[in-house]
């Protein structure tokens, strides 16, 4: 592994290990490739990587994939921490701080769908707060378009559709 490929992996990992919740691709990409640390291609075979190593593992549904640390990938960015020059980690620590809110935001929203035993389609609307969720929400709807159109939906009204929810059942 060469020196640089070494350091792009160390930057996801000491990244996933700054925080307590996963990172999307998106994410990790916007920081890597907005601080020019590296290019797109090179950055994906870096989380192939790290993911084949198990230092990190991926939840992926129809519109996203998140990263979350493993305890083997806590060991190595310990280990290798030292090999991330101070400005390289105080970036990602600025970067974090200044984007905590939008980060847990985004993944704290979640949509997915899939095929249920009736041949229609299960879609899982979710708002999670700490790990737990605020709002659990499964709806049935037969045809697979409907399911992406609804798990597209989500996340652009899910506060709209909670607070209706609330207002509704505390009446």
């Amino acid at each position: 592994m060469t020196t640089a490929f070494k350091l792009y992996k160390l930057i996801v990992l000491y990244m996933l290990g700054c925080i307590d919740f996963p990172l999307t691709n998106s994410q990790i990409s916007e920081f890597v490739l907005e601080q020019g640390y590296t290019n797109y291609f090179k950055l994906h075979q870096v989380i192939g990587e790290l993911i084949d190593d198990r230092l990190i593992r991926k939840e992926s549904t129809h519109n996203r994939t998140l990263y979350y640390l493993t305890e083997e990938g806590e060991k190595t960015v310990r280990l290798f921490r030292n090999d991330i020059s101070p400005d390289i980690r105080k970036d990602i620590q600025t970067y974090l701080k200044n984007n905590e809110y939008k980060l847990r935001d985004e993944i704290s929203v979640r949509a997915d769908y899939y095929l249920n035993s009736a041949d229609e389609y299960n879609v899982r609307c979710q708002i999670m707060e700490q790990g737990l969720p605020l709002i659990d929400l499964t709806v049935t709807v037969p045809t697979k378009s409907e399911a992406s159109t609804i798990a597209n939906n989500w996340s652009a009204k899910n506060q709209e559709i909670y607070a209706l929810v609330m207002k509704t059942l505390l009446k």
